[in-house]
């Protein structure tokens, strides 16, 4: 159950959040994945909130945050924002709702920062600094730098502070809708982007023909009037399956398959 009280933490409090946060991933483990992480970027506010409490109400929400825990970092900055709002408004008969709300968030957010983050912006910065790279430009790895960590610095700072003002109204009502959409939305943008980068990255040329008198069949451009970036869209395919029986577990020796593979199709002549 929620209370209403007095705003206790304040932007600064929150600030410390962020810069603390940067580090969350160094204490990943099997065992409680970023728990540590989370709870260390977290001490500011437990550290305004338990300042004068006793000493066994402390050590309490310290180990109340050290259960599991497992986001995508940068929607960890929104349930560290949204955790802090929780903690500073439930009695610590209720502080069982915390646990809960955390644990709830940490799987749609994931999936969420993973299609937006990692499967969309990501690939988006990659592919313009794969670009400029190979135009020869220096700006290649800077562009992406760049442009990645604008958006990966900004999801963090206002992720904490956006979800300490919504609190809960973040999870009921209308906040939900909103999440869903992000997902819907952020779904339908990461195929379009691995599809265009397919089509744009894999390339394969295949320079193999067949001579029958004085005709000569040339199989690159028998598929490509066909559908062009069919052997890009069949390797990729076949590496994914691969990847996905594995589990990718095999993904290094899996790239030294691929190179072997081609330098050898390459010297016989299949491919150009």
């Amino acid at each position: 159950m929620t209370r209403k009280t007095e705003k206790k933490i304040t932007k600064g409090d929150l600030n410390k959040v962020f810069w603390r946060m940067q580090f969350l991933n160094i204490t990943n483990n099997y065992q409680s994945m970023q728990a540590i992480g989370f709870l260390i970027s977290f001490v500011p506010v437990l550290k305004r909130l338990y300042q004068d409490r006793p000493q066994e109400q402390r050590v309490a929400a310290m180990k109340r945050h050290l259960q599991f825990f497992n986001s995508h970092v940068n929607a960890d900055a929104l349930i560290l924002g949204i955790t802090a709002a929780v903690e500073e408004t439930t009695s610590e008969a209720d502080k069982e709702t915390v646990t809960a709300i955390k644990t709830g968030l940490m799987g749609p957010l994931a999936g969420i920062g993973d299609s937006i983050l990692k499967f969309t912006w990501l690939p988006i910065c990659g592919s313009i600094g794969a670009s400029l790279a190979f135009s020869g430009s220096v700006l290649g790895p800077i562009v992406m730098f760049l442009l990645y960590n604008v958006v990966n610095i900004a999801t963090k700072y206002y992720g904490i502070q956006w979800g300490y003002s919504a609190g809960v109204e973040m999870i009921t009502g209308s906040g939900s809708n909103i999440l869903q959409r992000l997902s819907n939305m952020a779904n339908v943008v990461g195929l379009m982007v691995i599809g265009a980068l397919v089509a744009s990255v894999v390339k394969i040329k295949v320079i193999a023909q067949i001579t029958a008198g004085k005709n000569t069949i040339k199989f690159q451009d028998m598929f490509d009037k066909v559908m062009p970036g069919l052997f890009s869209i069949l390797i990729t395919v076949v590496v994914y399956l691969i990847l996905k029986k594995t589990q990718g577990k095999h993904a290094p020796l899996l790239i030294l398959g691929i190179m072997f593979l081609s330098i050898a199709l390459t010297y016989m002549g299949v491919l150009g």
